[in-house]
C-alpha cells in the first residue's frame, strides 16, 4: 500500500518535469512531423516518432493530464468563475465540433442518392468528382465510404449529443431522488464511469491506431528503449485494406476517429463533473446555467406542442 502511494505521488511530482521538458524540447518528439525541423537527421526523426507513440499512451502522459485536472479542480473549488469558464469552453468545443460534423449525415444521404442514380439509371461503374483533376473511384468505393460518414457522426457528435441531453438514459432511480442527489450521482458517474471508460478506450485505441500506420508494429507493452530500438527500421505502412475488391480503402481513418472520440469523451467528462458540482453547490437556480442547447425555433416548437 505504501509503495503504491509513493508511486502515485512521485508520478504526480514528475508530471511537472515531464510536461515542461516536452514543451521546451519539441524536437525530441515532434521532429518527424513534416516541415518541423527537417534538418534533423532521419534517424533522430524516427526516434522522435517512437517517443511520440510511446508517450501518447504512457503512464507519464496520463499523470500530466491527471495533475492538470487536479490543479484546475482545486483552483475551481475556490474560484467558481474559473470552473464555469472551463465548462463553457469544453461544452462550446463539443457543440461546435458536433454541429459541424452533423452535416456528414446530410452528405451521407445525398451521396447515397447519387450512387443509386449513377448505378441504376445511368448504369455507370464509376463516379468522378471534381473540377479539372477529377477524383474517380468505383461505385463500391463510394458505397463503402458511407460508413465513414456514419463514423464521423457517431464519434464526433457524441459529446455534442451529451451536452444537448439527447442520449437515451434509464432513470428509474435518478428521476425519483432529490435535486442535489441527482447532482451527486452525476459527479460520481463522471468520475467512476465516464472518465475511466474514456481513458481505457484511448489507451487501447492509441496503439491500435499506430499498429495500422507504421511498421514494426508498436505494442502497449513495449518500453521506451525497445521502441527506440525499433526506430531504426520504422517506416510508414498505412492500412489500405477494403472489404471488397474496389471498396473504400482508408479504414485507418476509423482508428483516428476512435482516438478522437475517446479524447472528446474525456474532456466532456471533466465538463460534466464540473457542471454537476457547480449545480449541486448553486442549487436549482444554477441548473442549466450557461448551457447552450439547440432550439427548433418558436414556430416549430409551437407546432410540436400542438401535435402533442
Amino acid at each position: 500500500m505504501l509503495d503504491a502511494l509513493v508511486w502515485f505521488f512521485s508520478n504526480i511530482a514528475l508530471a511537472f518535469k515531464n510536461f515542461f521538458y516536452a514543451i521546451f524540447n519539441p524536437d525530441l518528439w515532434l521532429s518527424w512531423v513534416p516541415y518541423i525541423n527537417q534538418t534533423i537527421p532521419e534517424t533522430e526523426q524516427k526516434e522522435a516518432m517512437m517517443r511520440f507513440i510511446y508517450y501518447g499512451g504512457s503512464v507519464e502522459f496520463f499523470f500530466v493530464v491527471f495533475t492538470f485536472f487536479l490543479i484546475l479542480t482545486v483552483v475551481g473549488l475556490f474560484a467558481n468563475r474559473v470552473m464555469w469558464g472551463v465548462v463553457q469552453i469544453l461544452e462550446g468545443f463539443a457543440n461546435s465540433v458536433g454541429r459541424f460534423f452533423a452535416w456528414a449525415g446530410l452528405l451521407m444521404v445525398l451521396q447515397q442518392i447519387i450512387i443509386i442514380f449513377i448505378q441504376r439509371i445511368f448504369a455507370r461503374a464509376e463516379i468522378s468528382m471534381g473540377f479539372g483533376m477529377s477524383f474517380s473511384k468505383d461505385i463500391s468505393w463510394w458505397a463503402e465510404e458511407l460508413k465513414f460518414y456514419n463514423a464521423l457522426v457517431v464519434c464526433l457528435c457524441c459529446t455534442y449529443t451529451f451536452v444537448q441531453g439527447g442520449h437515451v438514459r434509464v432513470d428509474l432511480i435518478y428521476s425519483a431522488v432529490s435535486y442535489r442527489t441527482k447532482r451527486m450521482m452525476d459527479m460520481i458517474g463522471a468520475i467512476i464511469f465516464m472518465m475511466p471508460a474514456a481513458i481505457l478506450t484511448w489507451m487501447y485505441g492509441w496503439y491500435f491506431l499506430w499498429r495500422h500506420l507504421v511498421t514494426p508494429k508498436p505494442s502497449a507493452s513495449d518500453a521506451l528503449d525497445r521502441l527506440l530500438t525499433k526506430a531504426r527500421a520504422v517506416r510508414w505502412n498505412v492500412e489500405t485494406i477494403s472489404f471488397s475488391p474496389n471498396g473504400f480503402n482508408a479504414y485507418f481513418l476509423f482508428k483516428i476517429l476512435l482516438v478522437l472520440f475517446a479524447g472528446m469523451v474525456f474532456l466532456q467528462s471533466i465538463a460534466f463533473f464540473y457542471r454537476s458540482y457547480l449545480e449541486w453547490k448553486g442549487g436549482p437556480e444554477a441548473e442549466g446555467k450557461y448551457l447552450d442547447k439547440d432550439t427548433l425555433g418558436d414556430e416549430v416548437a409551437e407546432a410540436a406542442a400542438e401535435i402533442h
